[in-house]
């Protein structure tokens, strides 16, 4: 069984796989965690705490005369507030008195059958393959009616534990919520390092690794959305560990608004590990009888690196968080008109590119943005969804049916969630958009934010995709944010509850993603926000792909992906072939090479196909032809990372099926010195047992060899050149003929 409780009904371990998570109620009440690591057997772990009596640390009134207890160094699972613990607590309550105290003790657990949901928000969801079981310990507030429901669940196969909190306000009382994790895990024992995602717009999720100290290390986001800046999602691994070595301990929160994610020593060496949603600009009222959820946490362990771990989160969020027709059905190979033409579109223009990439054997034509309304630029038209017939020469039923007559299908930009202030929506429902009163808003890209959290803003959108979609034969949405989120203001709330607006717009955003799909359930969505600015797991229950990064430039794309990948399968990374030079960098990059890149993850172009040569031309089929080939392999295989950026001068990554009969190796030359030495690569993941040909060179090895003794090129890159490289199984006994 996944989930272990003691006789006594105080003690809960719970098992995956490979890894094992133990807790224990004291004698106090007091939910303490144990352990989180590899597979342990069902012994009680409360032995690995020996307590002291440590200056200025007060004990509860629980632990009498016993000076050695203390909650200041317990580790713990919900860190209590304002009552004897220092460090940084979990959730912060500020009750009807003024005081704020938040100090939880064990009530009741319960076991379900199945994985648990989250009201209002995206949550893992059993498949008939697999179901998860669930855990759930009810918690109660020491002096008021409040009830705070822990849940874990299991996925044991897969190696995934997660965490969600419930608080209930069952007292005759309001309370306010200032501060509210999903969770908390403290490790008694050991060094630590903390692995994050940051970056910028266009240049999002490189990886950065700080050590854990006294100093509290932390990441967030207050900018509404996930943010291109920071990832929801943290690593915590041993010193020294590495792609194949080390104990590792992930942290994936599934939420798109601002959040929190952070590690700090204390004064005996634990480390506390928090995520959840930022307390900054937090402060939710429960009245009487009225609940808060947090969102979901994915906790993973591998106790053999960063790969490991990344293939366990690939695996879970590609079977338990995307949904949809296209969850493992092949995505079509577009070809996207923003940096064909910018705003600069017609429909002389759009059916002229379209009519270039049926002929190269491209699947759809998206038309981004400038479609609708006055939209000539950035400075007018969004919230007036309604097609520029004048831009079009028509409806958009004449023009996609043009386009499906060519062979192809037809995809739309929007983005739903803005407004122009100079718009016909804007004079209609100024109220509409967060603005405070009496104050300029910031503007960005010269658009304000429309407020989710109003069901007639919602409706006003559903109504106006549903007409739009309903009008002409579309098979794909890009779904766009384009801007950070301040000024916030709402005109539905009491200003006692302005704290509440920003979670309350990411919920807005949820409910109108799953009506929409509810509505149109075989449309391809493909988000995005600014590229990269909401590539979050929340996001992967509404899109199974996300407009990976603004950045098209394939030198930039290899540290871009690559941390990406640290938690995101490729099935969800949108990639594109673009023009060069590349109108972010200005770099050069052979064509084939931006292909080779743009391959791993959802193929397509971002160009002005009647620009490029012949042979270019010529290049673009053989790639949708390799695309169409290893699609497969690529979307469904095992992903490997053999180099990090700049640890070699090369970048090189593999993908091999599930059936280790076939890889593929891809390579690209980043930094060519003269007088090369030859370029050496590692082979991973290919069965000890079988034989395999390589591509490059005819040689026939065991995978054993293959994989401890590496590859050797027979040629000299040139500085961006690219290869990929293909090994095949052979049958046993003809590996040498």
């Amino acid at each position: 069984m996944a989930i272990r409780v003691s006789e006594d009904g105080k003690l809960f371990t719970l098992h995956t796989k490979d890894g094992s998570y133990q807790m224990c109620v004291d004698p106090c009440g007091v939910l303490l965690h144990l352990y989180y690591g590899k597979k342990i057997g069902e012994d009680n772990l409360h032995d690995l705490i020996y307590r002291t009596e440590i200056g200025f640390c007060g004990t509860p009134s629980e632990a009498g005369e016993d000076r050695t207890y203390s909650l200041d160094y317990l580790p713990q699972e919900i860190p209590s507030s304002g009552v004897g613990d220092y460090r940084e607590d979990m959730i912060r309550i500020r009750h009807s008195d003024g005081s704020c105290a938040a100090d939880f003790r064990f009530e009741g657990y319960e076991i379900q059958n199945g994985s648990y949901k989250v009201p209002g928000m995206p949550a893992l969801y059993d498949t008939e393959a697999e179901t998860g079981d669930t855990l759930v310990i009810t918690m109660k507030e020491r002096a008021s009616d409040i009830y705070l429901r822990l849940y874990y669940g299991i996925f044991e196969g897969q190696n995934i534990i997660t965490r969600a909190a419930r608080l209930e306000n069952q007292g005759q009382d309001a309370v306010i919520l200032e501060k509210m994790l999903s969770c908390n895990l403290d490790f008694m024992f050991g060094n630590y390092e903390m692995v994050y995602l940051a970056g910028r717009h266009a240049m999002e999720r490189f990886v950065e690794r700080t050590p854990v100290g006294r100093a509290k290390v932390e990441i967030g986001s207050i900018r509404g959305t996930s943010s291109h800046q920071y990832n929801p999602a943290v690593i915590l691994c041993e010193q020294g560990a590495g792609e194949e070595r080390g104990s590792c301990f992930g942290a994936c929160l599934v939420y798109s608004g601002n959040f929190t994610a952070s590690a700090q020593k204390d004064q005996r060496g634990l480390t506390r590990m928090q995520i959840g949603i930022n307390p900054v600009q937090f402060r939710f009222v429960l009245e009487s009888g009225e609940a808060f959820d947090a969102p979901q946490v994915i906790l993973s362990y591998s106790d053999q690196g960063f790969g490991k771990l990344s293939n366990q989160y690939h695996e879970i969020l590609k079977e338990h968080m995307c949904r949809g027709e296209f969850k493992h059905r092949r995505r079509p190979i577009l070809i996207n008109s923003w940096e064909a033409a910018y705003f600069d579109i017609n429909a002389e223009k759009i059916l002229k590119l379209a009519s270039e990439a049926a002929r190269q054997g491209i699947e759809m034509l998206v038309l981004d943005d400038g479609w609708f309304g006055k939209r000539d630029d950035d400075n007018s038209g969004l919230g007036d969804w309604f097609t520029n017939e004048k831009k079009m020469n028509g409806t958009l039923a004449h023009l996609s049916k043009q386009i499906h007559q060519m062979g192809m299908q037809f995809g739309l930009w929007f983005e739903p969630e803005m407004i122009s202030e100079d718009s016909d929506l804007y004079r209609t429902h100024p109220e509409w958009a967060f603005r405070i009163p009496g104050r300029e808003p910031n503007r960005g890209r010269n658009q304000l934010v429309l407020d989710m959290s109003r069901e007639d803003v919602r409706d006003y959108l559903l109504e106006r995709l549903t007409e739009i979609l309903e009008s002409a034969e579309i098979e794909y949405v890009k779904w766009d944010m384009n801007r950070s989120i301040c000024d916030v203001f709402g005109h539905t709330l009491p200003a006692s509850r302005s704290g509440e607006l920003y979670h309350r717009y990411v919920l807005g955003v949820y409910d109108l993603l799953e009506r929409f799909l509810k509505r149109f359930p075989k449309i391809l969505l493909e988000g995005c926000s600014g590229g990269g600015g909401r590539f979050d797991a929340a996001m992967l229950y509404y899109s199974p792909q996300i407009w990976c990064s603004d950045n098209t430039d394939s030198v930039n794309r290899l540290s871009i992906q690559y941390g990406t990948s640290f938690f995101y399968p490729i099935s969800t990374v949108g990639s594109h072939v673009s023009a060069c030079p590349n109108h972010q960098t200005g770099r050069s990059v052979p064509f084939q090479t931006r292909g080779a890149v743009a391959m791993s993850g959802n193929f397509g172009y971002e160009l002005d196909l009647s620009k490029i040569s012949d042979n270019e031309k010529e290049q673009v089929k053989e790639q949708i032809t390799l695309t169409k080939k290893y699609y497969d392999l690529i979307h469904e295989g095992t992903y490997y990372r053999l180099t990090a950026p700049k640890e070699e001068e090369y970048m090189a990554w593999e993908f091999v099926d599930k059936e280790k009969s076939h890889a593929l190796l891809t390579m690209v030359m980043t930094d060519a010195q003269g007088n090369p030495i030859p370029v050496h690569t590692k082979i991973r993941g290919l069965a000890p047992e079988k034989h395999y040909s390589c591509s490059l060179n005819g040689q026939v090895h065991c995978g054993m060899t293959w994989n401890n003794a590496g590859l050797t090129l027979n040629r000299i890159l040139e500085e961006y050149e690219s290869i990929m490289i293909e090994f095949s199984e052979v049958e046993k006994g003809k590996e040498y003929e």
